[in-house]
């Protein structure tokens, strides 16, 4: 393994506030980034790294990263599935083109994609995955039925990742957020779940559930997620689940 090249990160979502902050968080401590989204991210993307724009629900294009990143670098050292959607609606409303969406790009995703960075996480001589999953794995509410499903199904899969990938010195893990402020939490406030006539109550009566009074932030979430990637820090966890929401899952709902 060759210690003077910078390490080498891939991100899916890497245009969303948890996936902004992440690649920021990364280049700051000088790996490159291979970063993925729908959308663009700008010219703020760091210069050294790669950004390719692709649907991480379509199988085909998954194959097409992996492609580019193959050819941008002959290793890597973790890799962060951290795209996701949500459909906020009640589980009866939910179609099955809905679902499979969901479950496409927030749990196939994952599992196609480590199959193909499996060879080159391989070729470092061991790395990191982290997978984004969410307290909505273990606690969840109404009206969101497929994203916890598929948050519950990230977890699993991360476990069975860890035990099979061990041999190769490939750890993984999984982050499980609570509430942050990135636009996805924004745009589900609307489920129901929540008292208030605005955005700016809803989020105050959000904070107000947590053990801490508080939403999280992108950063905070970066943290912990290179945290688990970075082999210095977190060499001896592999199949956990790292819970970073303000306390919210510790308090019960009775209370």
């Amino acid at each position: 393994m060759d210690e003077s090249r910078p390490r080498v990160l891939l991100i899916t979502g890497a245009a969303g506030g948890i996936g902004r902050a992440t690649v920021r968080l990364f280049a700051d401590n000088g790996w490159r980034v291979i970063g993925v989204d729908r959308a663009e991210f700008g010219e703020t993307f760091p210069s050294d790294g790669l950004f390719i724009r692709a649907d991480i629900s379509i199988p085909e294009q998954i194959q097409g990263i992996y492609q580019q990143a193959s050819a941008f670098t002959d290793s890597l050292d973790a890799v962060v599935n951290n795209a996701s959607i949500q459909v906020n609606k009640p589980m009866l409303d939910i179609s099955v083109e809905e679902w499979d969406l969901v479950m496409a790009s927030n749990l196939r995703s994952a599992f196609l994609g480590v199959k193909l960075a499996y060879p080159l996480l391989k070729a470092r001589g061991g790395g990191a995955i982290v997978n984004t999953s969410s307290v909505h794995a273990v606690a969840t509410s109404v009206n969101i039925t497929a994203y916890a499903a598929s948050k519950g199904g990230l977890l699993a899969l991360t476990r069975a990742m860890a035990i099979e990938f061990a041999h190769d010195n490939i750890r993984a893990n999984a982050v499980l957020p609570g509430a942050v402020d990135t636009p996805m939490l924004r745009d589900g406030l609307g489920r129901g779940h929540l008292g208030g006539a605005s955005i700016t109550e809803r989020l105050d009566n959000l904070a107000r559930k947590t053990v801490n009074g508080r939403i999280g932030t992108p950063e905070e979430i970066a943290h912990a997620i290179y945290f688990l990637a970075d082999s210095t820090q977190s060499s001896f966890m592999t199949g956990q689940a790292l819970v970073v929401d303000g306390g919210a899952t510790a308090r019960l709902s009775t209370e």
